[in-house]
């Protein structure tokens, strides 16, 4: 089975993830995507006290009518710090026949050669990097530490790299939707509509639960 892993700390899920998913499962031929809301993100720390339990319903309420959708709470179950190869490693124990695509943005790829163990990344699973209208990477080895530069192979043709595991860093352009979680977030708190830019449910359950009114 071939699995794409969406992994974010989706404060809230809106409708940019859900696009990203849907393209990248299209245009790789994926069985499903497995959307992982971080746990506790090594990079990017979440803003205002929003817990996972709200996340984590937000983002099973934005994939509940896509079949090739699904979640998974691995981050919350393993506790610490949500490192990405710690998740890749579980999920490939967990699913040794499955083929893993981890998809990131663009401007989180420029940042990965500070992630932790990021050489043993690109040796556990295929890497997916979506295009964001603010990072449009032109060269894909540029953001990757130079010591494992010669370790990658670039095709040119396919704007992809293969590392010497197999595995390869594929590059999805014309991807992007202009919406971010921070203008959902401040939409909120401002109490005006954030309709059509997160899923009819994701907006209910904000209403509903008065999340993101007070957090800064």
């Amino acid at each position: 089975m071939k699995t794409g892993i969406l992994g974010g700390t989706f404060n809230p899920i809106h409708n940019a993830h859900l696009r990203v998913a849907e393209t990248t499962r299209d245009r790789l031929c994926l069985d499903r995507v497995l959307f992982i809301p971080a746990a506790t993100p090594p990079h990017k720390p979440l803003d205002g006290e929003i817990s996972f339990e709200h996340r984590r319903n937000m983002v099973a309420l934005a994939i509940a009518d896509n079949p090739h959708f699904s979640i998974s709470d691995i981050e919350q179950q393993r506790g610490g710090t949500s490192y990405t190869i710690e998740t890749l490693r579980e999920l490939r124990h967990a699913s040794p026949e499955d083929e893993f695509f981890f998809i990131i943005g663009s401007d989180s790829f420029q940042e990965i050669s500070s992630w932790y163990s990021v050489a043993d990344i690109f040796s556990t699973a295929n890497i997916v990097v979506v295009e964001r209208p603010e990072a449009i990477i032109t060269d894909l080895t540029s953001p990757l530490p130079v010591a494992i530069r010669s370790e990658f192979c670039y095709l040119h043709d396919e704007m992809r790299l293969t590392h010497r595991s197999g595995f390869s860093v594929f590059y999805l352009p014309d991807t992007p939707l202009a919406i971010s979680s921070s203008a959902v977030r401040q939409l909120v708190r401002e109490r005006r509509s954030i309709r059509y830019l997160v899923p009819e449910g994701v907006s209910r359950y904000i209403s509903e639960k008065r999340i993101f009114l007070h957090d800064r």
